[in-house]
């Protein structure tokens, strides 16, 4: 069990031939708030996990326990703070985690089994979709505590507009998870009861998914978080070209299909199946 410090696991599992991380933050007593040694090992693990498995389909990223997916940086820690280098040192952890990801090659699922504070919220944001309890709820409430949100709170006016944005970061107030999918930061809000369902469904799509596109999509989604419409169009062509690429043709040969190739050619003998 672990103890008032927490701790990170790591788990994988099988579905078919891809591979599917769990990554748990543990710290129930703390609601699972991060320290410097946990942003540390979340940031170890969210990088390490894509080398450790070359046929990973994607992660998900919870919290132990029923009442808290991440309550945000660990307040008593920040209270001991005492100089603007130890907390500029200490918020680039939480940036850490945030860009471990984003630039995460495979899909990484935010499973919220409740709240999502602080710097909680900013890692929920920056995962690629949100799975939350109908019990979740998200808050910046870090003015009330006299600091500012920073770093990844930057991701937010993206994702739920400008006035949304300074709704909660200049209240600190809270919102439900029903609000927070209604304003596009959750993807889906799951009944009572059936948030594990849900994440097990949405896991299943992404792996039956081509693995290749699936990666390449990722990639393009943040490169059109960067750049101006028609770079972004201009680029898409060039991500589609190289979803049609194998090692073989690199090297100038063709002894094996393409990812598209292998998948059209199954999706029409499939339709063909069914019309016997």
């Amino acid at each position: 069990m672990a103890n008032d410090d927490g701790e990170i696991t790591f788990q994988t599992s099988k579905r078919g031939s891809r591979t599917v991380a769990t990554i748990t933050v543990s710290r129930v007593r703390k609601l699972n708030s991060l320290n410097t040694r946990l942003l540390e090992q979340l940031a170890a693990f969210i990088n390490d996990a894509p080398h450790q498995n070359e046929d990973l389909a994607c992660v998900v990223l919870t919290g132990s326990g029923n009442r808290a997916f991440i309550a945000g940086a660990d307040i008593s820690e920040m209270g001991k703070i005492d100089s603007p280098a130890k907390a500029r040192a200490f918020i680039s952890r939480v940036h850490a985690v945030c860009d471990a990801i984003r630039n995460c090659p495979v899909p990484v699922i935010a499973r919220v089994n409740g709240v999502a504070f602080g710097a909680g919220m900013e890692i929920a944001a920056c995962c690629d979709i949100i799975v939350a309890s109908p019990k979740a709820q998200f808050s910046m409430p870090e003015v009330r505590i006299g600091i500012p949100s920073v770093v990844e709170a930057a991701v937010l006016p993206g994702l739920i507009g400008w006035n949304r944005t300074r709704y909660l970061l200049l209240t600190g107030n809270t919102i439900s998870a029903r609000v927070a999918q209604e304003w596009g930061l959750v993807a889906e809000v799951a009944q009572d009861g059936q948030l594990d369902q849900n994440v097990a469904e949405l896991v299943n799509t992404i792996c039956e998914c081509g693995g290749k596109a699936v990666r390449i999509q990722k990639q393009l989604i943040k490169r059109w978080e960067q750049v101006l419409l028609d770079v972004a169009i201009k680029d898409g062509v060039q991500f589609f070209g190289s979803a049609f690429e194998t090692e073989e043709v690199k090297l100038g040969t063709r002894s094996l299909p393409s990812e598209p190739q292998v998948m059209m050619k199954h999706f029409f003998d499939k339709k063909s199946s069914s019309k016997l």
